[in-house]
């Protein structure tokens, strides 16, 4: 999706230590939006990743230019699963992962990797690609990345920009919570009762995930679950 940090170099560091050759693909997938102002607000710093990508030894870079190029079809064949996409990040974000899903098969399909390696910080989407390409048969073996974080604990992330730095210091509660003996009911109203708008936090999967807004920017994390 671009607006590239540690945590993408970390796939990369991963895949060019366990492949021959290393791809990375930068698109920011209009279809995976739910809320058309999200995706305006995108941050999109396409030179910058190139840079950043070619220092860390990526072979390739897969770009492509505007949806139109991923959508000849204008979006009329998706990719649906109707299990895990009813809950959490599916219920919250209707058609989110009909997009995820969808532009994930055409990525994989026009680069045919021998592996696709994933960051657990969405873990729930990391189930739906593993899901689907056993599933469909695809011939890639999907690898999960651990989450990269800051010292404070906060999960790295594209949207962390667009924070304040008091909303920043404010965003490291969730992992706290996240990490304590809280119940999830507990850790919902003490994140509320912070000046989060807390869409969700559930034990499941064997990981405690959770999701709140602060501001105008959502963010997700998610720990093993103790």
């Amino acid at each position: 999706m671009g607006a590239l940090h540690a945590g993408h170099m970390q796939l990369v560091k991963r895949a060019r230590a366990e492949n021959d050759v290393c791809v990375a693909t930068v698109f920011v997938n209009p279809t995976q939006f739910n809320q058309p102002s999200d995706y305006e607000k995108y941050k999109i710093s396409l030179k910058d990743d190139a840079a950043l990508l070619e220092s860390s030894g990526v072979d390739y870079l897969f770009a492509p230019d505007n949806p139109d190029a991923m959508y000849p079809d204008k979006y009329e064949v998706r990719v649906n699963e109707t299990a895990i996409t009813k809950e959490l990040e599916g219920a919250f974000r209707p058609g989110h992962f009909e997009g995820v899903l969808t532009v994930v098969l055409k990525l994989l399909n026009l680069v045919q990797p021998t592996r696709a390696y994933f960051g657990e910080k969405d873990f729930q989407q990391l189930l739906l690609v593993r899901k689907m390409v056993e599933g469909l048969f695809l011939p890639v073996e999907i690898v999960p990345c651990a989450i990269v974080r800051e010292e404070s604990g906060l999960a790295l992330s594209s949207r962390n920009a667009r924070l304040s730095p008091e909303q920043k210091k404010q965003a490291t509660l969730i992992y706290q919570l996240l990490t304590s003996d809280f119940s999830d009911a507990e850790v919902k109203a003490k994140l509320d009762a912070a000046g989060f708008k807390t869409d969700y936090v559930a034990t499941k999967w064997g990981r405690r995930l959770a999701a709140a807004w602060l501001g105008d920017v959502r963010l997700i994390d998610n720990v093993e679950a103790k």
